[in-house]
């Protein structure tokens, strides 16, 4: 069974950083790309962050580019988004997706339940 895990959310401030995790369990880890995605309220979803299967490349949504860091530690089977100068339209719930084969990185076959992060002084 797929498990994606996702922890880390919480307050901070404009400026501020957080780094979100997400454990998964349940695939063959270092065959999948993964993504991160995230849902404000009332918003559509949105695809941010990638990476591929290898670690080789990382894609960004324009507006986390810059700012935000995916990255994917294979012998732990976790992946990790670096959020720095956070701000108040970064609030949303953040979630750790898995890519299909062959997908595109925006696809997902699977999901984690999220994790919240609210940006405000």
């Amino acid at each position: 069974q797929v498990q994606l895990v996702e922890s880390g959310g919480g307050l901070a401030q404009p400026g501020g950083s957080l780094r979100l995790s997400c454990a998964t369990s349940g695939f063959d880890f270092s065959y999948y790309s993964l993504s991160w995605a995230r849902q404000a309220p009332g918003k559509e979803w949105e695809w941010i962050a990638g990476i591929s299967y290898d670690g080789q490349d990382t894609y960004y949504e324009d507006t986390v580019k810059g700012r935000f860091t995916i990255s994917r530690d294979d012998a732990k089977r976790m992946v990790y988004l670096q959020m720095d100068s956070l701000r108040p339209e970064d609030t949303a719930r953040y979630y750790c997706t898995k890519v299909p084969p062959y997908g595109a990185f925006y696809e997902y076959d699977e999901r984690g339940q999220g994790t919240q992060v609210i940006v405000s002084s």
